[in-house]
């Protein structure tokens, strides 16, 4: 089943940024009678230049994560070790992708950095047409866009 969203911007943005929500790591598959953890929400930035997705300390706090340990993240500032932890995170077409290991980083003006560990599930798009961006998303991934053959 298709899960499709479209985001509409009246100019051309530099940044594509949507609400998400994240939550302690859970599995109803595993946990029958276990209640879901409550949502954090946040203001999540579509990072195609991340290889994984990215959580700032704040988030991790307020939701109570316990770190799964340390590893190297490359970065625009040089190499950092950082705290990983493992999420699940509510999309804005409201599909869950459960138990994501995440990384820790600061960020400003952002929550959350979506990277290609989440945009490669989708059919991901960015148009620009008459200078106002339009970004498109569907999970699962349906179709290949190949403005070639168009």
């Amino acid at each position: 089943m298709s899960h499709p969203l479209t985001l509409q911007f009246g100019g051309r943005v530099l940044e594509i940024a949507t609400e998400a929500k994240i939550s302690k790591a859970y599995d109803a598959t595993r946990m029958p009678g276990i209640p879901h953890p409550p949502y954090e929400p946040c203001k999540a930035v579509w990072d195609t230049g991340a290889m994984r997705t990215v959580i700032t300390p704040t988030i991790a706090t307020k939701l109570g994560l316990k770190s799964l340990g340390l590893v190297k993240m490359q970065h625009a500032n040089g190499v950092s070790l950082v705290n990983t932890y493992m999420i699940n995170l509510l999309l804005p077409n409201k599909i869950e992708v459960h138990s994501l290991y995440v990384m820790e980083g600061a960020m400003t003006d952002t929550d959350m950095l979506i990277g290609m560990d989440i945009i490669t599930l989708c059919d991901f798009a960015i148009t620009n047409k008459d200078g106002k961006t339009t970004f498109s998303l569907d999970v699962p991934s349906s179709r290949v866009t190949d403005y070639t053959k168009e």
